[in-house]
């Protein structure tokens, strides 16, 4: 008997377009800008991209020196002058750049985990963000005449946290975070003895 339900193969090759469109649908956004893929269904606000960040975290990683050069304790030692204290800050700041970076990031991550109160102050910053955002698709909105782009809106979310963050003493955690890659870098960037190859290729340089 004949029947209009799909069967075999054909079951299978419908099964497979359907899935597809679940996750590719270009009308997955609500304003109809689409998107390709689930991450549109998420209403990322436009110019973020997990792929960004991603890609930005691969080159750090590519470009990183090995820690264990990095922490070598043989290859510190004390600047004889200031002049020479100088010349090692800027030549180990362009060389570990990014193993400097991942300290920082490093010290920003303890500084949340060790503060409840500012993990809270960034949920209630981040839920701020999302719902003005998910207000802003499905209309627009306008203050002063003004219509609110994606850093206004974190501005504004900002404003709405901003008593949680003082209650959670953000100011200092700021400062900390600040000091502590100051010293943490600028010690290791001043007593970290610079390769024979670093040091020819700085005599080369002109002057």
């Amino acid at each position: 008997m004949p029947s209009g339900a799909p069967k075999g193969e054909n079951c299978l090759v419908d099964m497979d377009s359907k899935a597809g469109d679940l996750f590719n649908a270009e009308d997955a956004h609500p304003t109809g800008t689409g998107g390709a893929g689930i991450m549109a269904k998420l209403w990322l606000p436009k110019g973020f991209s997990a792929n960004m960040a991603k890609e930005w975290i691969d080159r750090r990683r590519v470009s990183i020196r090995p820690w264990s050069s990095f922490v070598d304790q043989r290859k510190f030692s004390k600047p004889r002058n200031f002049g020479e204290m100088c010349q090692r800050v800027v030549k180990n700041v362009e060389i570990y750049n990014s193993n400097y970076t991942f300290i920082f990031l490093g010290l920003i991550l303890y500084c949340i985990i060790s503060s409840p109160m500012l993990l809270i102050a960034l949920a209630v910053f981040a839920g701020a963000f999302y719902i003005i955002h998910l207000k802003s698709l499905e209309s627009k909105l306008v203050i002063l005449g003004k219509e609110l782009t994606v850093p206004h809106q974190m501005s504004l979310a900002g404003a709405v946290s901003l008593p949680v963050f003082w209650l959670a003493g953000a100011g200092a955690a700021v400062f900390w975070v600040l000091g502590a890659t100051l010293f943490v870098i600028g010690s290791h960037a001043a007593f970290r003895e610079l390769e024979g190859s670093d040091m020819e290729e700085l005599l080369m340089e002109p002057v």
